[in-house]
C-alpha cells in the first residue's frame, strides 16, 4: 500500500481495497493552518452572520474586523461575535497587514471591491461568481491582472459528507463511478429573501450551482447539458424555483438533478439527498440542513464500500453549515503559507463552473424538441 499526496496537502491511501474500512477515519475536514492570518471580511449580511463568523469562530482563525455599507449590520455582526474593530471605509479595511480578505459581497458588487484590493492580496471570494458568465470572466481577468490569490467560495466542496465521499472515490472503494444523482423536495422560504424579485436568474444561479460544483469536483466537466427551470404559483415573481437537469458524460454515467424547493407540506416527505454510485459502492449523503429550514436536522452520510459490503452509517464530524466555511478558509490560508500545493477552489475552475452554469441557461431558453415535430 502507498501513501499519495492528492488535493492540496491531503494524505490519501491507494494501491489495494482496505479490508476492514473504518468509515468514522473517512477524510472529512481539511488540515487547519499552522499559522493563521487575520481575516477582514468586506460584506456583513445574513451568510456572514450565519455560517463565515460561525465557522471561523469554531476554527479559531482570528477575525481583524469587519466592513459593510451599511454600518449598523457590521456593528452589529461585531457584537454578535466579539470582534475587535468595524472599518469605517474599504481603505481602512485592506490597509490591514497580512489579512486575508473575506468577501461576503453580492455578486454585483464583486468587480468594484476585487479592484480596491492590493496587487497580490489573498481573498476568499463569495459564490456566485458574479451574476452571469461575462461578470465571471471579468472577475477572473481582474484577479489575474492584480496577482490576486484568490478562491471562490464554492463550499459545498468542503462538506463533511463531501469530503468523506471524495475519499471513498480516492480510495477506490466506489469502484468506477456510474451514477451521481441530486434530488431535492424541500420547502424554501423565499419571502425571506425579497432582493431575488429582482434577479434574471434564481434557482440554478444561486442555489443548485453548489451541486454542479461539486459534480464537476467528481467527475469534471460534462460534454453537454440539458436543463430546465420553471417557476412555481406560489412565488410567480421569482424567476424560477425548481429545475430539472442532466449532465452528459457519455454512455456509462448517468447524472442528474431534480430539484423542487416549493414543497408545502411538511417535512414528512422532504428530501435532500446526493448519491454517489460507482461500480462496486455506493454513498447516500443527507444534507440536513435544507429539510425543515431554517431549522434543519443533522447531516447524514451512508455509505456501501467494496472492502465492507454492508450500508454503514458514517459519523459525521458537522455539516454543510458552518463546517464546509472552515474548509474554504483553511485552504486559503493553507495555500497562502505555502502549505497546500493548490487552491480547490480557484478562480479559473469556478469560472468553469459559471460556465455550466451558463450551459444550463441556455439549454433552457433554447427548449426541448416539440412533439408535434415527430410524425
Amino acid at each position: 500500500m502507498h501513501r499519495i499526496i492528492l488535493d492540496a496537502g491531503v494524505h490519501f491511501l491507494i494501491g489495494v481495497p482496505i479490508m476492514n474500512l473504518n468509515a468514522a477515519q473517512l477524510v472529512q475536514s481539511w488540515p487547519r493552518p499552522s499559522r493563521p492570518r487575520p481575516i477582514v471580511i468586506i460584506g456583513a449580511g445574513d451568510i456572514v452572520r450565519d455560517a463565515h463568523l460561525p465557522a471561523y469562530q469554531k476554527a479559531g482563525f482570528p477575525v481583524a474586523g469587519v466592513f459593510d455599507l451599511q454600518r449598523n449590520v457590521a456593528e452589529a455582526r461585531a457584537r454578535e461575535f466579539g470582534l475587535p474593530r468595524v472599518f469605517n471605509s474599504v481603505a481602512e479595511a485592506i490597509a490591514v497587514p497580512e489579512a486575508i480578505f473575506d468577501f461576503g459581497i453580492p455578486p454585483k458588487g464583486q468587480e468594484a471591491a476585487l479592484e480596491q484590493l492590493p496587487d497580490g492580496a489573498a481573498v476568499l471570494s463569495q459564490k456566485p461568481m458574479g451574476n452571469s458568465l461575462e461578470m465571471a470572466k471579468r472577475i477572473a481577468a481582474i484577479c489575474e491582472r492584480k496577482k490576486l490569490r484568490a478562491a471562490v467560495n464554492f463550499q459545498f466542496r468542503f462538506c463533511p459528507s463531501m469530503l468523506a465521499i471524495q475519499d471513498l472515490v480516492k480510495r477506490g472503494e466506489l469502484g468506477e463511478l456510474v451514477e451521481i444523482e441530486v434530488r431535492l423536495n424541500i420547502q424554501t422560504p423565499w419571502e425571506t429573501f425579497p432582493f431575488l424579485l429582482t434577479e434574471p436568474r434564481v434557482e440554478i444561479q444561486i442555489h443548485t450551482v453548489h451541486y454542479l460544483d461539486t459534480i464537476r469536483r467528481l467527475l469534471g466537466d460534462p460534454a453537454r447539458v440539458f436543463a430546465r427551470t420553471v417557476k412555481h404559483p406560489h412565488f410567480p415573481k421569482l424567476a424560477s424555483t425548481r429545475s430539472s437537469i442532466i449532465l452528459d458524460y457519455g454512455e456509462m454515467i448517468r447524472c442528474c438533478l431534480s430539484i423542487n424547493h416549493c414543497h408545502p407540506f411538511g417535512a414528512h416527505q422532504e428530501a435532500a439527498t446526493i448519491r454517489v454510485e460507482g461500480t462496486e459502492g455506493c454513498a447516500s449523503a443527507t444534507i440536513g440542513a435544507l429539510i425543515d429550514y431554517p431549522r434543519g436536522q443533522p447531516d447524514r452520510l451512508e455509505v456501501y464500500t467494496r472492502s465492507q459490503k454492508t450500508w454503514t452509517e458514517v459519523p459525521l464530524i458537522g455539516r454543510w453549515f458552518p463546517d464546509a466555511f472552515i474548509g474554504t478558509m483553511a485552504n486559503l490560508q493553507r495555500f497562502v503559507a505555502g502549505e497546500d500545493a493548490a487552491l480547490v477552489s480557484p478562480v479559473a475552475d469556478a469560472l468553469q463552473t459559471m460556465r455550466l452554469v451558463e450551459a444550463c441557461y441556455v439549454s433552457d431558453a433554447r427548449g426541448g424538441i416539440p412533439l408535434e415535430s415527430i410524425t
